[in-house]
């Protein structure tokens, strides 16, 4: 595992330009690969049930952005304990950063148990209240139930994964991730088609929910048993700390509101779109999930932001946090430019894989053409907020998050849609990502986010 650059930091040692760049790509690639490779398995989870048919694909896309929504809330709370984790390590107390990781473990496994039990009673309800078609409301109904058990289990997935990162292991949660995709493809096969259990989207989301399981057990175990700075030390039991706890909510509840918002903005999208008809359903959750092969490996290069933010800071080198944070943004802006294009001009072919649907493919690369414009900027949104998580600033996001989605964007779609169908629901989130990536950019060269990394120092 490659961390001396990182020592070095740790350590107070400057780092040349090229060396900066090195350390970004080395902390990057590992969560780009694994963000792309999850995308890659939601593309081959949407194409094979595609092939069941328009209603079935609509019944998934019905009520994934309730999914979003069930998994930021449980897994947001995490942020607080694996930020404050990062700090301790930039500071070398690896002992504190033990103790805020058990602490974390505990509170967020309870709070996940809550939201899994709300979700399996509210499952029978929520696609009627989405405005679903009766052909899907039953489908979308148990692909929800079946995916809110495994709630608690996806909560501990991504939270192991964030311990590692903020530890600057990239490659085991990477590693784990990526056999998690492939798992999820074998079990498909078995679980939806007649040559196998023939459970149709039942079987997709049991699938997934299987395939979760199995990476949360490995990276557990690596935590607790391989990793150099994480794992269980003799006679270092657990000591529950209420100021930590504090400190963690206070840092991971913007987080969880900002989750909570995000996601409710993208259910009452879905509310928005659903009067236009089943195939505009399919297209705009295949469009969905065609863009986030684009956006996706932003949020890996987000990541390990987080992680080099908050471990500069916390060896308190403000010099070199600002320069990270410059050159991480002005990286992901062009990486994000040049995924636009690709969007842009490979849009037919990429839709054409999740679906056999003439109609819904005319309809689903008509609004990614669209929105091809918008990747530089949400990338710039996407990676600056994992910069100021590093430093603890995650209030600011709320904000803007808040701002461009329920003042821009919902208000925009809904008078468009009117008039323009899902193309002109299409065309406000566009607008809106421009937006919103404007104002990320505004804080940034501010540096007012700094302030937030450098005034809590644990314990």
């Amino acid at each position: 595992m490659k961390k001396s650059l990182l020592m070095d930091v740790i350590e107070g040692k400057n780092l040349s330009f090229a060396q900066k760049n090195k350390l970004i790509i080395q902390l990057s690639l590992p969560t780009i690969f694994a963000q792309i490779s999850t995308i890659i398995m939601e593309y081959i989870d949407a194409s094979m049930v595609g092939r069941l048919g328009a209603n079935d694909s609509a019944s998934i896309g019905l009520v994934s952005s309730t999914i979003w929504l069930l998994t930021g809330l449980s897994s947001s709370f995490n942020a607080g304990f694996t930020v404050l984790m990062t700090h301790c390590i930039g500071a070398n107390e690896k002992k504190e950063a033990r103790n805020i990781m058990k602490q974390g473990f505990l509170v967020c496994l309870t709070l996940s148990f809550i939201v899994s039990i709300v979700s399996i009673v509210l499952s029978p309800i929520l696609p009627v209240w989405l405005k679903g078609n009766v052909e899907i409301i039953k489908n979308a109904s148990n692909y929800l139930k079946i995916y809110s058990f495994f709630i608690p289990f996806h909560c501990m997935n991504v939270m192991a994964s964030f311990c590692l990162q903020a530890s600057g292991n990239m490659k085991i949660p990477s590693i784990f991730n990526i056999l998690m995709c492939l798992l999820n493809v074998i079990l498909n096969y078995y679980f939806i088609f007649p040559a196998g259990l023939n459970m149709g989207v039942k079987g997709a989301s049991l699938a997934t929910g299987l395939s979760i399981v199995f990476c949360m057990i490995c990276l557990l175990f690596f935590i607790f048993y391989k990793s150099e700075i994480l794992s269980f030390q003799k006679k270092e039991r657990i000591s529950w700390d209420l100021i930590t706890i504090k400190r963690a909510f206070q840092i991971g509840f913007p987080v969880t509101i900002e989750s909570a918002l995000t996601s409710l903005s993208y259910i009452v999208f879905t509310r928005i779109v659903a009067p236009l008809g089943t195939l505009s359903i399919a297209a705009n959750s295949f469009a969905i999930t065609a863009e986030s092969l684009c956006y996706m490996p932003a949020y890996g290069i987000a990541n390990a932001a987080t992680t080099i933010i908050g471990q500069t800071l916390g060896a308190r080198r403000e010099d070199m946090t600002i320069s990270f944070a410059y050159i991480i943004t002005f990286f992901t802006v062009i990486m994000m430019s040049f995924s636009g294009c690709l969007l842009y001009f490979f849009s037919q072919e990429m839709i054409q894989v999740l679906t056999p649907d003439i109609e819904v493919q005319n309809i689903a690369v008509s609004i990614l053409k669209i929105e091809a414009f918008a990747e530089p900027l949400y990338g710039a949104s996407i990676v600056c907020a994992g910069i100021f998580r590093g430093a603890k600033d995650t209030l600011s996001s709320t904000r803007f998050n808040f701002i461009s989605m329920w003042l821009v964007r919902l208000p925009l779609a809904y008078i468009m849609s009117l008039q323009y169908g899902l193309k002109g629901a299409w065309i406000s989130m566009c607008l809106e990502l421009c937006f919103r990536g404007s104002l990320f950019l505004f804080r940034l060269f501010r540096k007012t986010w700094l302030s937030y990394g450098l005034i809590i120092k644990i314990n």
